[in-house]
């Protein structure tokens, strides 16, 4: 094998082998852990590529285990978890999730979702100049290009386009993009985020409309992609 090595925490045995039997087949090396514990113990040891947990463990809350493992693990963590309310979702991303998926799930989804995660590892934030598909940013020059034109930001905007370059593929929530942007008094704010968002969707998509960037994730966020 030589693709990522995942570590899967779950007390389910037939999620564990499903996950196992699909990564497997497409190439990743699989760890497998059924508590909270264990899963912190084997990533501890040897820190995979990418986790992902399940938030209903036996012996500790999963957003514990993310806020636990987040103090030294930098990599991706995606939940997988049947917690399907706002609550929940907004809460594991704060906590640092890089992603979030509702069980039962599409296998194609999930490859995506880790491929996606898995490039974000990869791309570091030293890197001053930043690509995707048809969009540049130059970040020291403060200038984004599409198609090799220059895009007329605003200083706010720009700022915000910055946080999606450095977060793509990740799903940020409405707090988060406030606080990092405006600051901790605008994280109630989400009429004024959306906005802006609109506003630079006019400027960089070619449907502003049918977003291929910045795409909503129903009542919690933005994911850039």
């Amino acid at each position: 094998m030589n693709k990522a090595e995942i570590l899967v925490i779950d007390d389910e045995p037939q999620i564990r082998k499903l996950l196992e039997i699909t990564l497997e087949s497409n190439d990743y090396k699989v760890i497998l852990a059924e508590t909270a514990k264990e899963g912190i113990l084997k990533a501890a040891n040897h820190p995979p590529e990418l986790i992902l947990l399940d938030l209903g463990l036996p012996d500790k809350s999963g957003h514990e285990v993310i806020r636990e493992l987040r103090t030294w693990y930098n990599k991706a963590l995606i939940v997988l978890s049947v917690q399907d309310s706002e609550e929940d979702i907004v809460r594991a991303l704060d906590d640092g999730a890089t992603d979030y998926l509702t069980k039962p799930f599409r296998n194609a989804e999930l490859l995506a979702r880790i491929r996606s995660a898995i490039r974000r590892n990869h791309s570091s934030n030293a890197k001053t100049v930043l690509q995707l598909c048809d969009l540049e940013l130059d970040i020291p020059g403060r200038v984004l290009k599409k198609g090799g034109e220059i895009v007329k930001l605003t200083s706010t905007e720009f700022n915000l386009i910055v946080l999606f370059f450095k977060n793509e593929g990740r799903v940020l929530t409405h707090q988060f993009i406030l606080k990092e942007i405006w600051g901790v008094g605008y994280q109630t704010e989400t009429q004024y985020l959306r906005v802006f968002v609109n506003t630079l969707r006019k400027k960089i998509e070619d449907d502003p409309n049918h977003p291929k960037y910045i795409v909503t994730q129903s009542r919690v966020g933005y994911r850039f992609s």
